[in-house]
């Protein structure tokens, strides 16, 4: 793999507490920490710093010997972002420095996906970047836990939904059990990169009534004028671990025998 032009840190938010699967972060995966399995995807991908940013000490301790920094932040923030910008605080990185946030129940998260977004954010002007591929099917348009984009030319984000879009008139008004060709239906992929000075700036902005509507925080960036570059994933991004059923999926994947 060669190394990148520019360096970045990944710092991976992980919360103990989760209403479908507490301690989710320590659940074992192949007899290891998921979070040190997603700890080492951003070690593959190349940053210069991997740290963890958890509110417990027993995942600090399952990452000993790991090669991964922790940093102890508070229990009640509201969403992963603030979790990091309470940590790029404690580490005292420069307002310049590219971070990206992967979340802590990615286990299979791609290191080239990693190098994508930090890559899409080093290329360009926005403060703020992220990652989105194309739509597979219909089914995954009018899912709403499938968030959607709309970008413009230039590649920055327009707008994020969970609704379908965007909405091809005619073609709809004949059917909707198939995608129609030649419309850039997008599905994002939820990893980030920020400048570190605008992640402490993007978590002290105000919720928005876009970003409570959707229950989308990267609406609030939008929301407040700010703009998001959109990377295409080079490769896939298998779905993260939310239940029981996905982490014995996962374990499937890893052992290489998937169903």
């Amino acid at each position: 793999m060669d190394p990148l032009p520019f360096r970045f840190v990944v710092a991976i938010p992980a919360r103990y507490g989760s209403t479908r699967l507490p301690g989710k972060p320590l659940l074992p995966i192949g007899g290891v920490p998921m979070v040190v399995h997603v700890a080492r995807r951003a070690l593959a991908a190349g940053a210069s710093e991997v740290v963890v940013a958890t509110d417990d000490e027993r995942i600090g301790r399952a990452l000993d010997g790991t090669g991964v920094r922790v940093a102890l932040t508070g229990a009640d923030h509201a969403s992963g972002s603030d979790r990091l910008a309470e940590c790029a605080a404690q580490l005292g990185w420069p307002d310049d420095t590219i971070v990206v946030n992967l979340q802590g129940d990615e286990p299979l998260a791609p290191a080239s996906g990693i190098r994508a977004v930090a890559a899409t954010l080093a290329a360009g002007s926005a403060p703020m970047a992220t990652l989105a591929t194309p739509l597979a099917s219909a089914a995954e348009l009018f899912d709403p836990n499938c968030v959607k984009l709309v970008r413009a030319a230039d590649g920055r984000a327009l707008y994020f939904s969970r609704a379908p879009l965007p909405w091809p008139r005619d073609a709809f008004a004949a059917r909707r059990d198939l995608l129609p060709a030649g419309v850039p239906f997008l599905r994002h992929i939820g990893i980030y990169a920020y400048r570190a000075g605008f992640l402490r700036a993007f978590a002290a902005l105000p919720r928005t009534p876009l970003e409570e509507a959707e229950s989308l925080e990267q609406l609030r960036a939008l929301e407040h004028g700010h703009a998001i570059a959109v990377g295409l994933a080079p490769e896939p991004f298998p779905p993260g671990v939310d239940t029981a059923e996905d982490r014995a999926r996962v374990e499937r994947l890893l052992a290489g025998t998937a169903a």
